[in-house]
């Protein structure tokens, strides 16, 4: 018991860079508390003593804003920063060096017994807000972004944001010469594809660069028709495609104006416009 005591205060060492000494970790961390806490309430729901053990729970919540449920099953090195707000459910796994941020739910969606709360890997964070909802499996180094709502599987080392919770997957330092093309394109058109940052993309953006790639090969085949009908017809190549006026866009100001890389009195038209110039 002493040397898993010992552990614990090394792990919050290793995850947490506010922390200065062994003393301070000791007396003034919730996180630990309502672990040690819970191993306690655990230990005595295994050996029946039910009503005690949730005595002991409810204690613990009292003392540190850490519902922890004493049927709950959790690993070694187990770290909660911070805290508060923090609920963990009767059925619900977490395996060993697992991180929860203050304010995670690991709860149920069903009034039903048996199995009705998440199990979680080893390695997996779960950020602040974040809520895991159900019977589902968090695979080991998964990382639940702040905020999110996660009601499916996640698998190994996979990063999962959003409501309804997303799975993400980081994009390569260098950029493929096809996404290299995604981008010209999309500064053609004024539009900016990737706005969910250039390190993560989700599905939407995915969905965006296939049209986009779409464009670029309808974009390309349209330049030599028009060449083309060039040499048959040369007046043909006086005709310019209907312009783009920035009223036509005044609607949609307000909701583009905290875009990244526009200016608030910006109009999108005037981008398109001038991109298309």
């Amino acid at each position: 018991m002493i040397e898993q005591m010992k552990e614990d205060i090394r792990s919050v060492f290793h995850r947490d860079p506010a922390a200065r000494n062994a003393f301070e970790v000791l007396t003034a961390y919730p996180g630990l508390h309502a672990i040690w806490s819970h191993r306690v309430a655990n230990a005595l729901w295994r050996r029946n003593f039910k009503w005690l053990a949730r005595m002991v729970s409810n204690l613990g919540r009292w003392l540190t804003g850490i519902e922890i449920h004493p049927g709950a099953t959790i690993g070694r090195r187990f770290f909660i920063d911070h805290g508060m707000g923090v609920v963990i459910g009767e059925t619900a796994e977490i395996g060993d060096d697992v991180t929860l941020y203050h304010g995670v739910t690991l709860g149920g969606t069903s009034w039903n017994k048996g199995k009705r709360h998440p199990t979680l890997g080893n390695n997996v964070v779960c950020g602040a807000g974040a809520k895991v909802l159900g019977p589902i499996n968090i695979g080991a180094g998964a990382r639940v972004g702040s905020n999110a709502v996660v009601t499916r599987d996640v698998p190994e080392d996979a990063t999962v944001v959003g409501i309804p919770g997303r799975i993400i997957k980081r994009q390569p330092e260098e950029e493929s010469p096809e996404e290299l093309k995604r981008r010209q394109m999309a500064d053609k058109v004024g539009f900016d594809a990737y706005a969910v940052t250039k390190e993560v993309s989700d599905p939407v953006a995915h969905a965006i660069r296939c049209l986009l790639d779409h464009m670029q090969a309808m974009d390309h085949k349209v330049d030599g028709m028009g060449k083309a009908l060039c040499e048959l017809k040369p007046e043909y190549c006086d005709e310019q495609l209907p312009e783009l006026k920035s009223e036509d866009f005044e609607a949609a100001v307000d909701d583009c104006s905290g875009m990244p890389g526009q200016s608030d009195t910006e109009a999108p038209g005037e981008q398109v416009k001038e991109k298309t110039d």
